[in-house]
């Protein structure tokens, strides 16, 4: 089992409470809580859109397994040395954290997002990860007390990128780890993204300016989904010729959209073999860009 270090600098919640993490939940004030929550803001994800995307998703698409499969090897590669703290932003109903949480036992596997009743069905199915509800670019944690931090789909919905990439930079460890994928092709952006209500899809070189912006050094680059790009393309062309205006007819092309591509033998076998040769090169194109980036080490 993980056992949590209880010297973990845990933010005071409403600035003045401690909380004290026991293994299973915290105790604030000694009343029990599952999930610690700090002040949000305005958000560029719902409970709704959460829901959608279990009902639709699963926890079995290709694409969403190629990326945690691609996010579990980056740690592993650049991990040199043990990691003590691990951070995943935005992990929603979990399915990247218990994974992280099995992978690295020996560390602080937390687990954070902007949306409460995620986390809160999260605590019930696994409660010995703590986990924190929080806007990132106003993220509570100390200064230099995480040593990686995972942050799958997460930048896109977020007007500050910048702030958040700063955030993330600020609680690194000096030689931590950051690694992140968001939506490539700004030129792809459709009814899809606009109800998904990301803020911007990126390249791969406005996400390289941003980490180096942050204070960060890239250290990998890459896309993922290079293999179906072309029919990916073609969908989102097509999408935006649809004339979706309502939110329900934007919905129903992200279902349609989802449940397409869920299935497909084809697609499955596509990133199976990207996956394996992916482990040499960096693809140029794709569905998503992904980076890990460092915060230089103290010289």
């Amino acid at each position: 089992m993980n056992q949590v270090q209880p010297s973990f600098p845990w933010p005071l919640v409403n600035g003045v409470s401690r909380p004290e993490w026991t293994g299973h939940g915290f105790l604030v004030d000694g009343r029990r809580v599952p999930v610690l929550a700090y002040a949000a803001g305005p958000s560029g994800w719902s409970e709704g859109l959460t829901t959608l995307h279990e009902n639709v998703a699963g926890d079995d698409h290709p694409i969403d397994i190629l990326s945690r499969d691609w996010a579990s090897a980056a740690l592993k590669r650049h991990a040199h040395g043990p990691i003590g703290t691990l951070l995943e932003v935005g992990c929603s109903s979990g399915f990247m954290v218990r994974r992280l949480h099995a992978e690295w036992p020996a560390a602080i596997v937390m687990g954070s997002d902007f949306v409460w009743d995620p986390l809160e069905r999260l605590a019930s199915l696994d409660s010995t990860i703590p986990l924190l509800q929080f806007d990132l670019v106003q993220c509570p944690l100390p200064d230099d007390s995480i040593d990686a931090a995972v942050l799958l789909n997460v930048l896109e919905h977020i007007r500050d990128d910048r702030g958040a990439a700063a955030q993330i930079a600020r609680i690194l460890k000096p030689g931590g780890l950051a690694v992140i994928e968001v939506p490539a092709g700004p030129h792809l952006y459709d009814p899809y993204d606009e109800y998904l209500q990301h803020e911007r899809r990126y390249t791969a070189a406005t996400l390289r300016s941003l980490l180096k912006g942050a204070g960060l050094e890239l250290l990998e680059q890459s896309h993922l989904g290079f293999s179906v790009y072309p029919a990916f393309a073609y969908v989102k062309r097509r999408n935006r010729t649809l004339g979706a205006t309502s939110a329900d007819a934007k919905r129903r092309i992200v279902e349609s959209n989802i449940q397409s591509t869920k299935s497909g033998s084809l697609l499955r076998w596509a990133l199976k073999l990207e996956a394996a040769a992916g482990r040499w090169v960096s693809y140029p194109i794709g569905i998503r860009t992904v980076a890990v980036a460092r915060r230089p080490r103290v010289a």
